[in-house]
C-alpha cells in the first residue's frame, strides 16, 4: 500500500495541556477548586482535535481586507475565518479580556495569576487571536485616566460576550479595544509622531494622520497617540460612529507577517476621526504606558507558552519516531537536546 504511513508520530490530541505541565499544576495549587476545574477543562480543550483545527484554520485562512464594496463605497472592514471568531468567542467567555477587572470571589487575591494560567494554556493553542484579547484587558488600565470614559466603556468591555457585528459601540453586546502608536517616520520613537488632533468642541477632537502598524483593526475603539499644542496626547477613538457612518478610518493594507498570521495588522489613515482625550494634554506616552505595560506582561506569558508548546511537540514526536532501531526519546543525544530545551522552558 502506497498510502500506509509508518514511523510517524500520531496527532498530539486527547491529552490535557494543564495536567501535562507539572510546573503549571504546582503553581495552581493555591487556586480555588472551581478555578482548577476550569483550568483542567481548558487544558483538555487545548489538546482536542476540534481546537487544533480551529487554530490551523485561523492561520491558514488569513484575514482579508475589504476597502470597498462592488459599487465603490468604502467598507474598511477585515474579514476573518469563522475559526478565528470561534477562538475569540471562547477566550472572551473565559474572561481573558476582563477577569483582572472583575470581582469573582473564586479568584480573589489571585486574579492576575489565574488569568496568566488561562492565558498561558490558550497561547499554547493559538496566540494570534490573543492580541485583541490582550489589548482589551490592558486598555482599561489606561482608561482609568479618564473616569468618565472608564465608567462608559468598562461595563461593555467586561460583559464576556463576543460581538463581531459591524455596529457602533453603544449598540453592541460586548467590546474589544486596540491601540495605535507607531508611524512610518518614527517607529518606536513615538514622540516623532505627526498625527494631529484638533479640538472639535464639547471635549472631542478630530484626528488626521496615520498609523503604520495597528493590529486587530476590527476592534471597536483604539487608544491612539496624536499631537496637540501641549504635545503628544492619548485619545480614545471609536472605529464606528452612529450607523451607518464610519469614523474616518481608511485602512490601506494588511501586513504580510512571518507569523501571528491569524491576527490582522493594518496600516491605517485617519481622516478627521473623532476621539476623546484620555489623561492630560501632552502626557500621552505616560497615559498609554499603563496599557503598554500590561500588554508586555502578556507577551512574556505567550512567548513562554509557545516555547512550552514547542517542547511538548518535540517530546511527543520523539516518543514515536524510530531512528536506527531505537526511539528518538531513547537516543542519548536526543535526550540531551530535549533536556536542554526543557531547561530553557
Amino acid at each position: 500500500m502506497t498510502d500506509e504511513v509508518t514511523n510517524q508520530s500520531p496527532p498530539m490530541t486527547g491529552g490535557n495541556a494543564w495536567r501535562g505541565d507539572p510546573l503549571l499544576v504546582q503553581l495552581g495549587e493555591d487556586f480555588s477548586d472551581s478555578v482548577r476545574q476550569d483550568l483542567n477543562a481548558l487544558g483538555r480543550f487545548v489538546l482536542t482535535q476540534e481546537a487544533q483545527d480551529l487554530a490551523r484554520l485561523a492561520n491558514s485562512e488569513m484575514p482579508k481586507l475589504r476597502t470597498h464594496d462592488r459599487q465603490g463605497r468604502r467598507l474598511d472592514i477585515v474579514e476573518y475565518h469563522p475559526a478565528y471568531h470561534a477562538l475569540m468567542r471562547r477566550s472572551i467567555a473565559n474572561g481573558l479580556h476582563s477577569s483582572i477587572w472583575e470581582n469573582a470571589e473564586a479568584e480573589k487575591g489571585k486574579r492576575h495569576q489565574v488569568r496568566a494560567a488561562r492565558f498561558y494554556l490558550t497561547a499554547e493553542l493559538e496566540a494570534g487571536h490573543l492580541c485583541p484579547i490582550t489589548m482589551t484587558s490592558a486598555s482599561l488600565g489606561a482608561l482609568m485616566a479618564n473616569p468618565k470614559l472608564f465608567r462608559e466603556w468598562a461595563p461593555r468591555v467586561t460583559t464576556r460576550k463576543y460581538d463581531q457585528s459591524q455596529k457602533p459601540p453603544v449598540e453592541k453586546a460586548g467590546l474589544t479595544l486596540g491601540m495605535g502608536m507607531t508611524e512610518k517616520q518614527g517607529g518606536t520613537d513615538v514622540r516623532a509622531n505627526q498625527t494631529r488632533a484638533e479640538p472639535a468642541g464639547n471635549g472631542f477632537y478630530r484626528l488626521t494622520g496615520h498609523k503604520w502598524f495597528m493590529s486587530a483593526p476590527m476592534s471597536d475603539a483604539f487608544l491612539v497617540l496624536a499631537q496637540v499644542q501641549e504635545g503628544l496626547s492619548c485619545f480614545l477613538v471609536p472605529r464606528l460612529l452612529a450607523a451607518p457612518k464610519g469614523n474616518g478610518f481608511r485602512f490601506q493594507r494588511l501586513k504580510d507577517k512571518l507569523g501571528n498570521r491569524s491576527n490582522a495588522s493594518s496600516e491605517v489613515e485617519f481622516d478627521g476621526a473623532i476621539g476623546e482625550m484620555i489623561g492630560s494634554a501632552g502626557e500621552g506616552v505616560r497615559t498609554i504606558m499603563d496599557m503598554v505595560t500590561l500588554t508586555r506582561l502578556d507577551c512574556a506569558i505567550a512567548s513562554a507558552a509557545l516555547m512550552r508548546a514547542g517542547l511538548a511537540e518535540a517530546v511527543h514526536h520523539a516518543r514515536y519516531r524510530k531512528v536506527f532501531g531505537k526511539l528518538l526519546i531513547d537516543q542519548p543525544l536526543m535526550q540531551r537536546v530535549l533536556a536542554d530545551m526543557a531547561l530553557d522552558v
